[in-house]
């Protein structure tokens, strides 16, 4: 087989762009202190900064152009918080809700508008059983890993390189409506593979052949139904793990009856993170855990390799006496719970990433009208409306100072 680059067959390989023409910028926190990896911190940390007051409460709350502690906004669609200002916030913590802060990295926020830069809160409205998003990641010449990450949880949307991607919601509207695909492209994949395609199955497809090219994702069409069906089955395999095992309801597990487990209890206060490739251990200071596979140790997104971001952002030092050094005094249990989890994820998506890679290539050499009968068949281009979110009108929105926003 010959090589086939990231951006090969433009011509005929049609962009994620088009074919999901719903897309928001990645969420901008603008002060970390509203993120954690456990919620216990997020209510520590509400309670110092609202038992602060004047100047030390502007301090801690670390303003921005777009956030001051007198700043006016809407609540966010779904969330129960204040829309006083700030500054004389004076309530109980908003219950912290799951985020995606990074792939396979799912910590709490404080779902509060008032703290948050840029919330996007077009994907709030959406979010929620049965949404699913699709993170497509910022182009990194020569990365390995795959180009699209999938989760349930609310995505930030940032890659692990700093550059910017995309989030594509499954659907348009709460509770699974309106698929947020061009117009007739279910109905062409139909009648192209001689099966019926539904809104997962493409979502499938596309986690497995999807490749990155400097104009984003790149969604090769294969010309015959075998190849489809292969991708689809290869990608639900795929999405299930990413979303450990909410797909089929079966927690993902390592083949052989391998599970890895605590050697060594990990010390209060880890500052270093190694892999022992002859153990198959992973060392985290004095603390032990085995076996790790090497395909989870090696597993990278934008060419970052994945636990060793995890480690990081619960051990990274914080500047005295600033909110982000609340935190817990020693490594939690569920931490390591958290991150057994994680190793088994990035261990059997690591061992299909070949099959996954070669499937795309092949795919990529297959598509020899993809864009060319999708124009045909006035699937593309799509409709400027496709491209906008829907409204959403299902309940009303609390707008600044208490007063009922206008959607």
């Amino acid at each position: 087989m010959r090589g086939v680059t990231d951006d090969a067959r433009p011509q005929d390989a049609p962009l994620l762009d088009e074919l999901m023409p719903w897309s928001v910028a990645p969420l901008r926190f603008g002060r970390s202190w509203i993120v954690a990896p456990d919620a216990r911190t997020l209510r520590t940390r509400w309670a110092r900064l609202t038992a602060a007051e004047g100047a030390e409460r502007e301090t801690l709350f670390r303003p921005s152009r777009a956030r001051t502690p007198a700043s006016t906004v809407a609540a966010l669609p779904g969330q129960r918080t204040g829309t006083v200002r700030f500054a004389r916030e004076a309530g109980p913590c908003p219950a912290p809700v799951r985020v995606a802060s990074g792939p396979f990295d799912e910590q709490w926020l404080l779902p509060d508008h008032r703290l948050i830069d840029t919330a996007r809160p077009e994907l709030w409205r959406v979010a929620g059983e049965p949404q699913l998003f699709a993170v497509e990641q910022g182009y990194v010449p020569g990365a390995a890993g795959p180009a699209l990450l999938v989760t349930a949880a609310l995505p930030e949307g940032r890659s692990p390189a700093g550059r910017p991607g995309r989030i594509r919601p499954l659907f348009r509207r709460p509770g699974g409506l309106e698929p947020n695909l061009a117009p007739g492209l279910l109905d062409f994949l139909g009648q192209r593979y001689g099966q019926e395609v539904g809104a997962r199955d493409w979502l499938a497809w596309t986690v497995a052949a999807a490749r990155p090219s400097p104009a984003g994702c790149r969604v090769p069409l294969p010309a015959g139904p075998e190849a489809w069906t292969a991708g689809v089955a290869l990608g639900r395999d795929l999405l299930d793990v990413q979303l450990r095992g909410a797909l089929s309801g079966t927690k993902p597990r390592l083949p052989g009856g391998r599970r890895p487990y605590v050697r060594a209890a990990v010390p209060a206060r880890p500052t270093k993170m190694a892999y022992d490739s002859e153990d198959e251990a992973l060392v985290l200071d004095g603390g032990r855990i085995s076996p790790v596979p090497a395909e989870a140790w090696e597993f990278r997104v934008g060419g970052a390799r994945i636990l060793e971001q995890w480690f990081a952002h619960r051990t990274a030092p914080a500047e005295p006496g600033s909110l982000e050094a609340i935190g817990p005094a020693a490594w939690p249990q569920e931490w390591t719970s958290e991150l057994l989890d994680l190793i088994t994820v990035l261990a059997l998506l690591g061992a299909r990433e070949p099959e996954r890679a070669a499937l795309a290539a092949r795919a990529a050499e297959d598509a020899a009208d993809g864009a060319a009968a999708l124009r045909a068949a006035g699937v593309l281009p799509p409709p400027a409306r496709a491209r906008r979110p829907a409204s959403v009108l299902d309940h009303r929105e609390e707008g600044p100072e208490g007063q009922f926003a206008l959607l």
